[in-house]
């Protein structure tokens, strides 16, 4: 027994010995002062960017109805054959066009609790690119005269949406380190280097579509001019967190 307990005193008196030498090391640190091995600056950032837009994209329809799905459908082929050759002759380019959906549903009449089939309905969705903004009404009014029953969410976009972003990151990096230098020289110090670059969650809007436009509504008002298209500014908004080391 005697060996450990001249091993378990050897113990106690290492830790007392270095419980008092960590005391008088914690006793140096005055209050109030960081214990962190660097001194830190957080900032944010944002850059924002107006831009008029080059590009639009157009949603087009054709809906058909008939007493039988064969007929339903092979109407619906017959109208949008019609408006995919006409906008061929448009000179647009040759990935602009693309389907985005098609449907045939029955529908149903309802009379003294019975449902009643009274036909079908086709519909055949494709989205057009136009990479010309001064040709979108003239691509609409060409739709619409050639078939599309409805058209719908115009939008608008930027071909070089990828630059204008890198733009719109490098002026929110400059205004967060620009305002993580101006915190530091106002405590006397300075920016030694950055640490940390953080993205923040954010948007970038474009104009709201414009709304659906029926083309039995647009036949009523036929001949027309072209429909005027406003697009508006696109703005590219960029948001990120900085975080740099002081010296």
């Amino acid at each position: 027994m005697e060996p450990y307990r001249a091993m378990s005193q050897a113990v106690i008196v290492l830790v007392l010995a270095v419980a008092g030498l960590v005391r008088p090391a914690l006793a140096q640190v005055p209050p109030g002062a960081s214990c962190l091995p660097e001194d830190l600056v957080t900032t944010s950032g944002e850059g924002v960017i107006l831009a008029a837009p080059d590009r639009a994209f157009v949603t087009l329809a054709t809906e058909s109805r008939a007493r039988t799905s064969t007929d339903a459908q092979r109407q619906n082929a017959g109208a949008m054959t019609s408006v995919q050759q006409r906008l061929r002759t448009l000179s647009l380019a040759a990935d602009a066009v693309r389907t985005l959906g098609y449907e045939l549903q029955p529908e149903f009449d309802y009379a003294g609790g019975k449902q009643a089939l009274r036909g079908y309905v086709a519909r055949n969705t494709i989205e057009v690119r136009i990479d010309e903004m001064a040709r979108v009404g003239e691509v609409l009014d060409a739709a619409v005269a050639s078939g599309a029953t409805s058209v719908r969410d115009v939008r608008f976009d930027l071909k070089s949406r990828d630059a204008i972003e890198q733009e719109a990151f490098k002026r929110a990096v400059g205004q967060a380190r620009a305002r993580a230098e101006a915190l530091a020289t106002a405590a006397g110090r300075g920016v030694d280097r950055i640490i940390r670059i953080e993205e923040q969650g954010g948007y970038t809007p474009s104009p709201r579509p414009m709304p659906m436009m029926r083309a039995e509504a647009a036949a009523m008002a036929a001949p027309a001019p072209p429909p005027p298209v406003e697009a508006g500014d696109i703005e590219v908004r960029a948001r990120v967190t900085l975080t740099a080391r002081m010296k």
